[in-house]
């Protein structure tokens, strides 16, 4: 079984595109993703199409979260950066009908069956899908998060393999049984390198291999975008230094 894994696309569908073309001859099971698909990018329409279209399974972010709330009549206290605040009015304003009752269907989480898992040390035939962790779906887990938090975690749960996001942070740790996956964020990462974040995995009769990818993508087609429809700025510079400015 092979399972593309993609996270925190937050609305650029240009990087979510470069991935799909990348692996186009790729023939995938199953596509993941790990929550906060909207908010930040300009195109949050064309990423959900995308993940509809593909029937990738998909949960809610924090990001999401916040937009079904505005979508809801809702009002937020966080965050209170106005820049911040524009992307998240901008967005909930910005989508289709189709996408909003979608993006309002997401689960927080939730389990996939997967045959290939039978047996593997003891645990169920499910992978369990979260955003932030098993135990909190805004916890910030890291590639240099103690191993013992992860024991932790491993303890409460009955999956084999775990994908995550949240953090940005790409990583695969195999820790008491339990392998957790984080792609890294597809369309907003924060480590000086705008390329794309994917995941995959590979899963046969118990094994499990997963290898971490960063795609390079047209990040210019996202600032005119910015420009074109005279969003903050600052996002502009985010997305072109592939850091976290605000």
């Amino acid at each position: 079984m092979k399972i593309l894994l993609v996270a925190d696309i937050h609305g650029n569908y240009p990087a979510l595109k470069a991935i799909a073309d990348h692996f186009a001859d790729v023939s995938f099971d199953l596509i993941i993703n790990s929550g906060d698909t909207v908010v930040y990018g300009p195109f949050p329409n064309e990423t959900i199409d995308w993940l509809r279209k593909t029937g990738a399974r998909s949960i809610l972010g924090n990001t999401d979260r916040l937009v079904v709330g505005l979508l809801q009549g809702r009002s937020f206290v966080k965050p209170s950066n106005p820049d911040k605040r524009i992307m998240y009015g901008w967005t909930a304003a910005e989508l289709s009908a189709t996408n909003r009752d979608w993006l309002a269907g997401l689960p927080e989480k939730t389990s996939i069956r997967c045959s290939e898992l039978t047996g593997t040390a003891g645990r169920n035939d499910h992978l369990g899908v979260f955003h932030g962790s098993p135990a909190d779906p805004d916890e910030f887990l890291f590639a240099t998060t103690p191993d013992r938090r992860f024991a932790q975690l491993a303890a409460t749960v009955p999956y084999p393999l775990i994908t995550i996001g949240h953090s940005h942070s790409p990583f695969h740790k195999f820790i008491d049984g339990v392998h957790f996956v984080n792609s890294g964020s597809t369309g907003r990462m924060f480590d000086g390198n705008p390329a794309a974040a994917c995941a995959t995995i590979e899963m046969e009769a118990g094994t499990i291999r997963v290898k971490l990818h960063r795609i390079a993508y047209p990040v210019e087609t996202v600032v005119a975008e910015l420009r074109r429809l005279r969003l903050p700025q600052i996002y502009q510079q985010m997305y072109r230094q592939g850091r976290k400015l605000n």
